[in-house]
């Protein structure tokens, strides 16, 4: 089903965190529309898309999504199929984050009300996003300088800030958070994403706007090829 680009009104001359607050509850209502049906035919492509973004990548930061994101399962279990380490946030003290290695579904256990689930396995330092190929963050919304506008915790933010120079990050979301139109509000202290994967393709955000005839046809064929030859190692 194709849906028409959320509506974000421009925020000039609000503070920046008031107009961020303001845009979330916009995004958040448009997701809490989205049939489940269609949220679970769209985790399918996303995972198909994810795994031709990340191509060859041996270790991939990622998350666990709750309900009405993107949602991220598929793809965390086809990395792991293929042999892929993919490390997920563990929650700490206050807002302090960490990372352990995600081993199966049945693994995740929820450890504090509101907050996705969490691997069980051994817990590794924040600074261990140093060590990824790709890193997959969530976002709300994207626009077209690669300004996220995430949930509002900031620690996405500080863990990018912790990536090697050159690591490809993507930020994961449905095909209409791409926002053309204007440019999100963004604190000196937020971190751009250089690309984007959504149920219909991904790509570099270089040579924005988003939709090119190069970088479409690309990300069509390498997701049919990820389709007929899916990778197993």
């Amino acid at each position: 089903m194709h849906r028409s680009q959320v509506s974000l009104p421009r925020t000039d001359g609000y503070e920046t965190e008031d107009a961020k607050q303001a845009l979330r509850r916009i995004v958040r209502e448009a997701r809490k529309q989205r049939p489940e049906g269609e949220r679970a035919r769209a985790a399918e492509r996303f995972a198909a898309n994810g795994l031709a973004a990340v191509g060859e990548a041996r270790r991939v930061a990622a998350y666990v999504s709750r309900p009405t994101e993107p949602s991220s399962l598929p793809l965390l279990e086809a990395l792991r199929e293929r042999g892929t380490a993919v490390l997920l946030p563990v929650l700490g003290p206050g807002l302090h984050r960490e990372w352990a290695e995600y081993r199966s579904a049945d693994d995740l256990q929820v450890r504090a009300p509101g907050r996705p689930p969490e691997p069980s396995g051994d817990v590794l330092p924040a600074e261990a996003v140093a060590d990824v190929d790709v890193v997959i963050a969530p976002a709300l919304a994207i626009d077209a300088a690669g300004t996220r506008l995430g949930q509002g915790g900031g620690w996405y933010d500080r863990m990018l800030k912790l990536t090697r120079p050159g690591t490809p990050v993507f930020g994961m979301i449905f095909e209409e958070e791409l926002i053309a139109d204007v440019l999100l509000p963004v604190d000196e202290h937020d971190v751009p994403v250089p690309a984007v994967i959504t149920p219909e393709r991904w790509f570099l955000l270089a040579g924005s706007p988003f939709q090119t005839e190069a970088l479409a046809a690309q990300s069509a064929a390498l997701t049919a090829l990820t389709e007929r030859h899916p990778l197993d190692h």
